[in-house]
């Protein structure tokens, strides 16, 4: 059945990131870890897709709460998928759209993207180092190393970062052949990105922890008394996480 041949691929996928990719995983919390000791703020930032897992990290029930999520319309698909498409290859953006936020030193990005090749990314990640932060890039290396950049820098994400989080996802993306179906179906790309993001968060809480350090840990909103536990912990980042009292009409 190909639905579980899709199942499968996946598995095997989160398995090859466990077993390959324990070190990476633990060097990217290391740097959240530090982050969060100088209370500094973790960015996420993705195109596309990839922006599924700049949100995934952020405003999330059993996840981090010092987490500002880099959006802007046009990458997002909310303009039209086309005009996404078009704006991701756009030299400039980035450093427009980092206009709109505060990247301190000794901050942390998170930049997601499965190919690495496209001007939006490379050039966040440039930017970001500029400030200084330390840039965490969640990619597929089989993609973006036989890609050509399309930055006019010839850089493609994962030779900008700081630590490379390889999904192990193919070419392409999709891990499923079909017969009488001309291309490969089944995306892997979020699944496995989503599932290093929060590896690497959840590392880091524990790294900090241990460090006798207090970390903020965001609780559901519809538990009992979740709620008020939310306003509290959202409190000291009011002012400070553009996402949490704007709408993407206001970034």
């Amino acid at each position: 059945m190909a639905f579980a041949e899709y199942l499968d691929a996946l598995l095997a996928l989160v398995a090859r990131i466990r077993r390959e990719q324990s070190d990476q995983i633990r060097r990217a919390a290391d740097l959240v870890a530090d982050t969060l000791a100088i209370d500094g703020l973790v960015h996420t930032f993705g195109c596309g897709h990839s922006h599924l897992l700049a949100e995934e990290a952020f405003f999330r029930a059993g996840g981090l709460v010092a987490v500002n999520p880099i959006r802007d319309r046009r990458l997002m698909m909310l303009a039209g998928a086309v005009v996404s498409t078009h704006a991701e290859r756009e030299h400039g953006l980035a450093r427009a759209i980092l206009e709109r936020h505060v990247i301190s030193p000794g901050d942390v990005g998170i930049i997601a993207s499965n190919s690495g090749r496209n001007a939006v990314p490379i050039e966040m990640a440039q930017e970001m180092r500029a400030r200084p932060a330390k840039v965490i890039a969640i990619t597929s290396l089989a993609h973006s190393r036989s890609a050509t950049s399309r930055h006019h820098s010839g850089k493609r994400l994962f030779e900008l970062a700081d630590v490379v989080l390889d999904t192990g996802v193919p070419e392409g993306d999709a891990l499923v052949e079909i017969p009488g179906i001309d291309r490969p179906i089944g995306p892997a790309s979020t699944v496995c990105g989503a599932a290093l993001v929060n590896a690497v968060l959840v590392e880091a809480a524990a790294i900090a922890s241990a460090r006798g350090l207090r970390v903020r840990v965001l609780r559901s909103a519809n538990v009992d008394e979740g709620d008020r536990e939310l306003e509290a912990s959202l409190e000291p980042y009011v002012n400070r996480i553009t996402a949490l009292s704007s709408s993407l009409c206001d970034e």
